[in-house]
């Protein structure tokens, strides 16, 4: 049984990002939120495209107005005017100012900005009441970003600021890279659907459901296969359907050591390699992880039937190999911080254990609060709403009020 530091060492070095040219999808700006770019992008534009001002007031000489002071203002006659989307006519010269509107383009002479607010004006004469500094409100050409050097890396994922940045570059379209498609079943003859009258003895199937949104909240496409019986034929009909249409599997179930537990076993007639078939966590410790090196790309998750130990899995290991996979450069690892426990936390210490809770802002810091009612494998109710997982290692039976505890931020955090 592998600690869970090394079975996701294991996993994770098993992931190869997308990086093939059919990986590479080209998307409208308008589509792109949350899609990860396949290319570094430069553009021909400086940034700012010209020097402007960043307030409205009054384009002057610096050294015009350098002494200028409420006693004493600088007195200088206004040639232009200069709304934003305007091309100055004139050339300041000595003695000289424009008035200014915020964005518009200084006019050549001039190269510091007064703000309206510190003059005041006689006509077609501004009265500099205050000094500015050199340069003031003068945002200058390229100092944001030089023409023809990187403007965004490949590898992040386009959210509203960089999207921003990609219009103003005048990229209406991006290369990205295509979501990973990850095919999901469940295995069992106790499993029904949600729409089922349940008979004694039956189970409906909550882990095709979680999963698959999880899928989707992680970035990819889940290919939905449904619930599988315990017959080994249709078992190793669909695993082989999944890896050959699928960057990823997930089942669920069938991966202990009961009589009807088939997926390694059937792995093992599809050449598969397994690297992994238990875990040292709890909730969570059956977990098998396979590839199929003569074969394809495709990585076999294996997870437990049991939906806390199946989501736990997943938000440990599975997730961060979709988004590792999907081509995101940084980030894709799972996020740990360090918060305090506002509740006590107990554990047997002989697995690496995962408690659910929420994490609260509390007075300024944040605190995790346990999930109320039983904690174990096979209680989903309790799950809802959590967005945080306390972890405490091996040989770690306690953590009182107050104490810091490790947690693993997952969904909704």
């Amino acid at each position: 049984m592998l600690s869970v530091t090394d079975a996701a060492e294991i996993i994770f070095n098993l992931v190869k990002p997308l990086d093939d040219q059919q990986d590479i999808e080209i998307v409208d700006l308008l589509t792109a939120s949350d899609r990860i770019l396949a290319n570094p992008i430069s553009s021909q534009l400086d940034f700012p495209h010209w020097d402007n001002s960043a307030m409205d007031g009054y384009a002057v000489r610096y050294e015009d107005v350098q002494q200028a002071n409420v006693e004493q203002p600088a007195i200088l006659e206004i040639v232009e005017e200069i709304p934003a989307g305007y091309q100055p006519k004139t050339t300041i010269q000595p003695g000289q100012a424009a008035r200014i509107f915020t964005g518009a383009v200084i006019p050549e002479g001039a190269d510091t900005v007064v703000m309206q607010e510190r003059t005041s004006r006689e006509e077609n004469r501004v009265f500099i009441q205050v000094a500015p500094q050199p340069h003031e409100f003068v945002r200058r050409k390229a100092s944001y970003y030089q023409a023809g050097s990187q403007l965004l890396p490949a590898g992040i994922k386009l959210k509203a600021a960089e999207i921003a940045v990609l219009a103003a570059a005048q990229c209406p379209q991006v290369k990205v890279y295509r979501r990973p498609r990850v095919a999901i079943f469940s295995t069992g003859d106790e499993l029904v659907t949600p729409d089922i009258p349940l008979q004694p003895g039956q189970i409906v199937d909550s882990n095709n459901y979680a999963l698959a949104t999880l899928v989707k909240e992680s970035g990819a496409e889940p290919l939905l296969l449904g619930i599988v019986k315990d017959n080994p034929d249709v078992l190793r009909e669909t695993i082989a359907y999944a890896i050959a249409n699928a960057d990823i599997v997930l089942s669920s179930g069938g991966v202990s050591v009961g009589e009807y537990d088939y997926v390694d076993k059937i792995l093992e007639a599809l050449a598969a390699k397994i690297h992994i078939r238990a875990v040292e966590m709890t909730p969570g410790k059956p977990l098998t992880v396979a590839n199929f090196p003569n074969q394809n790309s495709a990585i076999y998750f294996g997870l437990p039937g049991n939906p806390v130990s199946a989501l736990v899995t997943f938000w440990r290991f599975v997730q961060p190999a979709i988004k590792k996979l999907a081509g995101l450069a940084e980030g894709w690892e799972p996020k740990f911080i360090k918060v305090r426990s506002h509740d006590e936390l107990r554990a047997n210490g002989k697995r690496e254990t995962y408690i659910w809770g929420r994490l609260n802002l509390v007075n300024g810091v944040y605190e995790f609060h346990k999930a109320g009612g039983s904690h174990n494998s096979g209680n989903l109710i309790n799950l809802a709403q959590s967005n945080a997982l306390a972890v405490l290692p091996i040989g770690q039976t306690l953590i009182a009020p107050g104490e810091e505890v490790q947690v693993l931020l997952i969904a909704g955090a």
